[in-house]
């Protein structure tokens, strides 16, 4: 393609390293590209507060399309400008009943946001009893089902400690048709469900249209099934080597895998 007008790029799996740390190698790609005038977005399922951390070494200072396209964030001014497809309760209620079905012994959190990427208002994120986060990190307010269903959310998440993110998402597409969107970004046990039509396409979309920026002139990089939409999207879409199948069959190209400074190798062309 000619030299891009715009990047986009997941984070975990491919633009952090396997203990997700940005190399210097591509920190430095990116802020000549940012030198260069061209916007360097996020787009991740991430929510706006773990966004900071991961900008900073690359000098990030622009857009982040966060919670799988549900929320864009301003990372300079910490802002969320926009939210689009809140679950709203009766849609959350409805989910959680069906999924509790076919796939017992899940948990479920939800994930909303406040005005900046740590509100004090908002309680970003809510976890039931059951509810195993794959990171580990005892994030969440635990409250009861009834709360996580009880307000809006930008993400429903379900883990389940006894299944691949592959199976979870094969078993709850079964039930919730299209009245919702289903997707991962881990393959251990968890999947994220989204309002119907919102993904990090619909999101980058917003931002290109921002910058006036055509679709045919934007590059976005991504390994994981929440990915498969931006990749389609773009005008060039970069799948890593150790991208989910489903990725690669989407890609125009496969770069190496995160592990190896894929995304840098591919701006490296023009940067």
């Amino acid at each position: 393609m000619d030299k891009p007008l715009l990047i986009a790029s997941d984070v975990d799996g491919t633009l952090l390293d396997p203990m997700e740390r940005m190399s210097p190698r591509t920190a430095a790609v990116l802020r000549r590209a940012g030198e260069a005038g061209v916007p360097v977005v996020l787009a991740t399922g991430r929510p706006p507060r773990w966004i900071p951390a991961v900008a900073e070494p690359g000098g990030l200072t622009g857009y982040a399309v966060c919670a799988n396209g549900a929320v864009l964030y301003d990372i300079a001014a910490d802002e969320v400008v926009s939210v689009h497809g809140a679950l709203e309760p009766m849609l959350l209620t409805d989910a959680v009943g069906e999924l509790s079905k076919v796939l017992p012994g899940c948990g479920f959190a939800a994930e909303r946001v406040g005005r900046r990427a740590l509100d004090p208002e908002v309680q970003h994120l809510v976890v039931e009893h059951g509810y195993r986060n794959p990171w580990g990190d005892g994030e969440g307010a635990r409250v009861s089902r009834a709360e996580i269903v009880g307000r809006p959310a930008v993400k429903l998440l379900v883990s389940h400690p006894d299944m691949t993110s592959d199976e979870m998402a094969r078993a709850a597409r079964a039930v919730l048709d299209e009245s919702v969107d289903i997707t991962f970004s881990a393959s251990g046990g968890l999947i994220e469900i989204a309002a119907h039509g919102i993904t990090k396409a619909t999101g980058l979309a917003e931002v290109a249209e921002r910058f006036a920026v055509p679709v045919e002139r934007i590059i976005a990089f991504g390994d994981m099934p929440n990915d498969v939409e931006m990749l389609k999207w773009a005008g060039h879409g970069v799948a890593m080597a150790n991208a989910h199948p489903d990725v690669l069959a989407v890609a125009d190209e496969v770069t190496s895998p995160n592990s190896e400074d894929g995304v840098a190798q591919v701006l490296e062309r023009w940067f």
